[in-house]
Formats: structure tokens, C-alpha cells, sequence
């Protein structure tokens, strides 16, 4: 089945390409992007398109791939072997599988979501690359190989916090998640909040893409900060013309705490629209 637009998620005609193509060649998919883009929420979508199971690894500066493949509990068997506890004969009680384990060996053909990979140290994708090309690893502790029984469909996101190795790229298909253009982003909010009025629509996009301009802007506010922010409005039944009044007094945006992440940028923001006003007159 070829991957597409759902009701619930809005994709490009090029991201749903990339993924197809990373299906068939049975290579992980990386994919880069702003934050907010919707990368992790791809790996959602496309395991309820697939009706199969989503097996999410989320990736922290502390994580090691050993992780990934199975935990061995030597403290807690020490303990057990301490406090003549039977199970302490059967070494499998203390190891805990990882998620490649667990997909490698789901009954059917998962999704496996390796989530933010550029957070963790830099040697971590490499210390994976023998594991995802083979898609079988070995545990030491009681000499069982894990082999996948079909190979997972592996999305791998980055924030591109920091490089990845050539080795680990050159076995990845790629795709970099653009900024979605006016058009785009009302048919995702469509989707998220249907039944907003154009009107509303049209001031909120004008002032949203009007911040994302803003070069000096340390935080750019992306896709999920935009529908939270209509959220907002719609809940406190803010109107479009309160939106049109504050662009026409120079001031900030009604409720831009959704959008604006920082002093830095709440200040820069308030001067640019001063002097923009300023100069209008």
C-alpha cells in the first residue's frame, strides 16, 4: 500500500515519495526538519495506515544503543543469587529486551520510531549500523541470536542538532521536511480545527509567517505552536479583528505566549513592530 495525506495528517507529495521509497528499498528512513514539523507524528500515521504496531525508541543525551538491542540486570541477579532466589538459575529473568528486540521479533511487519537520534552522543548511530543492516544482533549473555523475522519499517528523526556519521547516512534514504508553504499549513490546520473561519485563518497566517520572517528570531514558531495558538483564540473567543488591531497598533499578538518561546524574542518582536508602526505613519 502506498503511503499518503490521512484525515488526521497532511503530507507532501515528496515526503510520501520518500517513504514509499524507503518501503521498497527496505532502508531506514531519516528524516530531518524544524521541530514541530510533524516528523514523530509521521511514524504515528503511517502504523495506523499500515494497521500494525508502532514501537517508539525516544532517544536522550543518556541513551546507548546497547538499549536498544537488551538489558542484562547482573546488580539485580547478584542480589537475588544473595538472597537464594530461585529465579537467579535462569539468566533470561534478568535480561530485559530493547526495542529492536521487540521489533524484530513482532509477529507482523512493525513501524519502529527511532525519535530525536541526533540528541544522543555521536558515536550512537554508528554503534547501530551493523544491527540495522543485518537486522540481527546476538545476546552474549545466553548465546541466542535475534534475528528479524521481516525487517521493521525503521523512521529515524533529527532534529539536526548535531552531524551524523557518513557511514550511518549512506545507509539511510533521506528526506528533509520543509517548512509547509500558506496553502499547506491551512489544510493541516483544517485538519486539526475544522470549521475555522477564514477570516481568522488569514490575520493568523499573515502574523505567523510575518514572525517566521523575522530574521533575527532565536525560535521560529512552527506548525504545532500555530494550531495551539488558534486553540487558544478559538477558546477565548478572540475575533480576527483583535488580530488586525494589534498588527495596526505595533503592539503583540493576543495570546503570543503560544508562539513566542522566549524574552529575547518577545523584545525583538515588540521593537520591530514599533518601529514598523512608526514608520507608517
Amino acid at each position: 500500500m502506498a503511503f499518503q495525506s490521512t484525515k488526521d495528517y497532511i503530507v507532501s507529495p515528496e515526503l510520501a515519495l520518500a517513504v514509499n521509497a524507503a518501503i521498497s528499498l527496505e532502508k531506514p528512513l531519516l528524516i530531518k526538519g524544524e521541530p514541530g514539523t510533524g516528523k514523530t507524528k509521521l511514524a504515528e500515521q503511517l502504523a495506523a495506515s499500515l494497521d500494525t504496531q508502532l514501537i517508539q525508541w525516544h532517544i536522550k543525551s543518556t541513551t546507548k544503543a546497547q538499549q536498544g538491542l537488551y538489558e542484562y540486570d547482573a546488580v539485580s541477579r547478584l542480589r537475588d543469587s544473595q538472597l537464594g532466589d530461585s529465579r537467579v538459575h535462569d539468566i533470561q529473568n534478568y535480561i530485559k529486551p530493547g526495542k529492536l528486540w521487540q521489533a524484530f521479533t513482532a509477529p507482523k511487519r512493525p513501524v519502529l520510531l527511532i525519535d530525536e537520534i541526533d540528541k544522543a552522543d555521536i558515536e550512537f548511530p554508528n554503534d547501530l549500523l551493523h544491527e540495522l543492516d543485518q537486522m540481527a544482533f546476538d545476546v552474549y549473555e545466553t548465546g541466542e541470536s535475534i534475528r528479524a523475522k521481516v525487517r521493521p519499517i525503521v523512521i529515524i528523526t533529527s532534529n539536526n542538532e548535531k552531524e551524523l556519521p557518513d557511514a550511518f547516512l549512506r545507509r539511510c534514504f533521506f528526506h528533509y521536511i520543509r517548512f509547509p508553504d500558506a496553502d499547506t499549513l491551512s489544510a493541516i490546520v483544517e485538519v486539526h480545527l475544522p470549521g475555522l473561519t477564514k477570516t481568522l485563518l488569514t490575520e493568523a497566517l499573515e502574523l505567523f509567517f510575518g514572525l517566521r520572517d523575522m530574521a533575527q528570531l532565536k525560535k521560529k514558531p512552527s506548525t504545532s505552536e500555530l494550531i495551539d495558538w488558534l486553540k487558544l483564540l478559538l477558546a477565548e473567543q478572540i475575533p480576527a479583528q483583535a488580530l488586525t488591531q494589534s498588527k495596526e497598533k505595533g503592539g503583540l499578538m493576543p495570546l503570543y505566549g503560544a508562539l513566542l518561546k522566549n524574552e529575547q524574542d518577545v523584545a525583538l518582536v515588540e521593537k520591530l513592530l514599533f518601529m514598523a508602526k512608526r514608520a507608517g505613519r
